[in-house]
């Protein structure tokens, strides 16, 4: 798998560690080894995943002399932030376009988190109704970026594109060669699945390398067939960018369902008991969006005895801490 044609720009504190989850498991009861990949210790303005994406996308814009940076999400969007931290380290200006996607939150929502560290990054903030069409609007905003004389470039929401998940396809070759360093066999890669570029690019590298490990994204959606979906289609073009087939076999895609709670941003109470044990037993934090409805996904599996004792899974960790701490009211309660 040559990567190296690929413009490139290094933001991530790369390889990510790859550590023991020993006293979760002892905490489980029973279940595979666990590991975790942290790939929320990226350490770009709080890390997390969208910074392995971010240093193909973002080559890819400095190869075409691109000033502006635009991009979308959620009001408190992990990859939004990461966008604008990055695009501050390069001197690139960088307009967002925000989302209030999720329903019933406080006004401090608003005010804290990714959204406070994306107007501490210096990003021009935008915010818009939830139902707004993103792409449409990001158009207007590159339009209007073009007759100042500007050279945008468009980021789509969560960075996920064929360009973007090859960030997850170098990901797959550095959690492999961790992973013979100790002479680990990885069966089962778990974590959280969106916008289905993270899913979609360990997926085609992983195919690329011929690697048999199983990759399982929990839908945080709670649209698991169309979440899918998008993971088979951006996992058959990121192969075909790597120089390879893009028919990817059925079993090369699976997204969980059942974790996702009533929405996308919703908490539930498997999301926070699931927050709490990763954080009491192992000292990993979480988020309420992402990561911990992955981990509730990853417990809810080993329950149901989707996983051999003997089977070796790596939950990716793909941070959000920030976003905590627009979620205070769930936790306290």
């Amino acid at each position: 798998m040559d990567l190296a044609r690929f413009p490139r720009v290094a933001l991530a504190h790369a390889p990510t560690p790859l550590e023991p989850m020993d006293r979760l498991r002892r905490h489980v009861g029973k279940g595979p080894r666990l590991f975790v990949k942290r790939d929320d210790a990226t350490g770009l303005a709080g890390g997390g995943n969208k910074t392995r994406k971010l240093e193909y996308l973002l080559g890819a814009a400095l190869a075409q002399w691109s000033d502006t940076v635009i991009t979308t999400g959620g009001v408190q969007s992990n990859h939004v932030r990461q966008t604008a931290a990055a695009a501050a380290r390069l001197d690139l200006a960088c307009e967002l376009v925000l989302t209030r996607v999720v329903p019933k939150r406080p006004e401090s929502y608003e005010y804290t988190g990714n959204v406070l560290l994306d107007r501490l990054l210096g990003a021009e903030v935008r915010l818009f109704p939830g139902d707004t069409d993103r792409a449409a609007k990001m158009a207007e905003v590159a339009e209007a970026a073009r007759s100042r004389g500007a050279k945008p470039y468009v980021i789509p929401t969560g960075g996920s594109t064929a360009v973007g998940a090859l960030g997850y396809a170098r990901a797959a070759l550095e959690l492999a060669a961790q992973a013979a360093e100790r002479d680990l066999a990885i069966d089962c890669i778990v974590h959280a699945s969106s916008s289905g570029g993270t899913q979609a690019g360990l997926v085609a590298g992983l195919q690329a390398m011929g690697h048999p490990a199983r990759v399982i994204g929990i839908d945080v959606e709670a649209d698991a067939p169309d979440t899918e979906s998008k993971v088979r289609a951006l996992a058959a073009e990121t192969a075909r960018l790597l120089g390879h087939s893009g028919h990817l076999p059925a079993s090369a895609v699976r997204v969980e369902p059942g974790y996702a709670g009533p929405g996308y941003g919703i908490a539930t109470s498997e999301m926070v008991d699931a927050v709490r044990r990763a954080a009491r037993s192992e000292g990993l934090v979480l988020d309420p969006v992402y990561s911990g409805k992955a981990m509730a996904g990853l417990l809810g599996l080993i329950e149901d005895g989707a996983f051999d004792e003997d089977e070796t899974v790596v939950f990716l960790h793909t941070g959000g801490l920030p976003g905590l701490f627009g979620y205070t009211d769930v936790f306290e309660s």
